[in-house]
């Protein structure tokens, strides 16, 4: 009976005892499940406070406070240079699902449970990378980060060195940038230096440095004197630095000076040491082109006056010794011969108006100027560059031109009728034309279509020289007529036809009112004209045309047309 009542006691001991830890396992079971969606208390991602949140306001709050670091720029500098880069852009991210991932979820580890009910610890945010927007990225930055190598400058300004030193450039080393930016670009608030390679100009400080201070500066730090027998001229620091310049190559800086212009200098400064050789000329004499010989002379041997002045530029007394010597001419008597300026090629004459007399001597002014010139083998003769400048005080004179179709004046009036003779000796001596211009009217003291106006600056008459040969113009006025001759080696033989005058129109009545207005009374018809050239020289036959179109003789009333308004 005891028994029975012990064993019933006991029984009812262990339900209530069994149903207590029913209830405390239960009660440990919610409380795990409670906490299971919470974010350890304390927690936090890169200063960002998640804990006691769930699951999805943490990842809100970490795409709010951090998504920023991501998608905002921040500065790379490399040494004195910086520019801005957007991390995104670079192929960074924040992955914030893998960053809270294993902070929440059900557990029964009392260890755990305890961590998410007294506190966490900081969690490492988790980073995403694209190697390939990285690689792209650090390329892009290149432009503001890089910085080209400054190569230096010396130069003589006046008497004054101007020079400027060689400075380095750099650029950034891609791998090590790369990896600086990937260890350091989230959260950064400071710029990030990353790290760049010197880049050196192609010729160091050292070889400017030695150019100056070697040949520059003593070249100009005083006058330098030329001495030749008894004979001496100073070259002062200005035409010194005139004559300098400057070669840069292979990682050196050589100054060098122009001998032909320090020569030309030598003699300006004392012109008894120039050569006293005097060169052949072709001349005319007795209305035919004749050779006056070469001399031989005396001068100063200017050969290697560069290097002597270069030398005594860095001696104490700065004087430069030269020779005297036996000079030859540039054109000896051999050579002008040789030229072949020894017959007539070809003679042009055309009448001239007697009456207007200032004209006249706007054609003689031309001839004069014209009157034995040299036209050199392969050499293009230009009308207006032998006559300019046509002005008043070159000795020419206002006098009636034809301008737009209208009669006026102007200086240098008449020297069209010049150009005429010069296109056609230069056409039957079968020249090569180079360029002309025939009037917009013809004057019937011309051949048609064969036949150059001038305007300086603008209408030129210029022919080739193609005879292998020199060539001697000889021009004069006489006879009521302006002649002209072509002396030299005859080449060619030429023929010239011209064509009957076609599609001839009627003059009209035009009104001009022009200062200078000159009224006419019109009447010869306007036509269109051909001319056709052959040249010959053995089995070499060239051939040619010329084609232009002459407006009428308008009649000119001086003043405004009543029909405008």
């Amino acid at each position: 009976m005891r028994d029975k009542q012990r064993s019933g006691k006991n029984l009812k001991g262990w339900l209530i005892g069994g149903g207590a830890v029913v209830v405390l396992a239960g009660a440990y079971a919610g409380g795990a499940a409670l906490v299971g969606d919470q974010i350890p208390q304390g927690a936090s991602v890169h200063g960002v406070t998640i804990g006691g949140l769930n699951s999805a306001d943490a990842a809100a709050r970490l795409h709010e406070k951090l998504d920023p670091l991501v998608t905002e720029p921040i500065t790379i500098s490399a040494g004195k240079k910086s520019a801005e880069l957007i991390p995104a852009n670079a192929g960074f991210g924040l992955d914030v699902d893998a960053t809270l991932a294993g902070q929440t979820g059900y557990s029964l580890n009392p260890v755990v449970l305890w961590q998410r009910i007294t506190g966490g610890e900081s969690v490492e945010p988790v980073l995403t990378e694209d190697q390939g927007m990285l690689t792209d990225a650090v390329e892009g930055l290149r432009p503001k980060l890089d910085a080209k190598a400054t190569e230096g400058k010396i130069a003589f300004k006046d008497a004054a060195l101007d020079y400027t030193a060689p400075k380095a450039g750099q650029g950034i080393d891609a791998e090590a940038a790369a990896d600086t930016i990937r260890d350091s670009w989230f959260g950064a608030t400071q710029p990030i230096d990353v790290p760049a390679t010197s880049v050196e100009p192609k010729t160091p400080v050292a070889a400017f440095e030695k150019a100056r201070d070697d040949q520059a500066k003593p070249l100009v730090k005083d006058d330098v004197t030329v001495s030749a027998g008894k004979l001496s001229a100073t070259l002062s620091p200005a035409v010194l630095a005139k004559a300098a310049s400057f070669s840069v190559a292979d990682g050196a800086v050589t100054m060098k000076l122009d001998n032909d212009q320090l020569a030309e200098q030598l003699l300006k400064a004392n012109p008894k040491m120039a050569s006293t050789a005097r060169d052949a000329k072709i001349v005319l004499r007795g209305g035919k082109p004749a050779i006056v010989p070469a001399v031989e002379g005396h001068g100063v041997d200017t050969a290697k006056l560069s290097d002597k002045i270069l030398a005594a530029a860095t001696t104490k007394d700065r004087t430069a010794t030269v020779d005297l010597k036996v000079t030859q001419p540039d054109l000896t008597t051999k050579k002008a011969k040789a030229l072949g300026v020894k017959e007539q090629i070809v003679e042009f004459s055309s009448p001239y108006p007697t009456s207007d007399t200032v004209r006249t001597k706007n054609l003689k002014a031309g001839s004069a100027k014209l009157n034995g010139l040299i036209v050199m083998p392969g050499e293009t003769f230009s009308l207006t560059k032998a006559l300019a400048p046509i002005t008043v005080a070159n000795g020419y004179y206002e006098s009636g031109v034809v301008e737009d179709g209208f009669s006026t004046t102007a200086v240098g009036g008449g020297l069209s009728q010049i150009s005429t003779q010069l296109f056609n000796v230069g056409w039957l001596g079968g020249m090569d034309d180079i360029t002309h211009r025939p009037h917009s009217r013809w004057f019937d003291r011309y051949p048609a279509g064969r036949e150059s106006t001038l305007w300086e600056g603008q209408i030129d008459m210029a022919w080739k020289n193609n005879t292998g040969h020199a060539v001697m113009i000889q021009a004069w006025v006489g006879s009521d007529r302006v002649h002209t001759r072509l002396w030299g080696t005859k080449k060619y033989k030429v023929t010239s036809t011209t064509s009957d005058h076609y599609n001839q129109t009627n003059p009209i009545t035009r009104y001009n009112d022009a200062e200078k207005c000159v009224s006419e009374s019109g009447g010869q018809k306007g036509f269109t004209v051909d001319v056709h050239r052959t040249r010959t020289a053995g089995s070499e036959v060239l051939r040619d045309s010329l084609h232009w179109t002459y407006q009428p003789w308008n009649k000119i009333v001086c003043g405004k047309d009543p029909k405008k308004k």
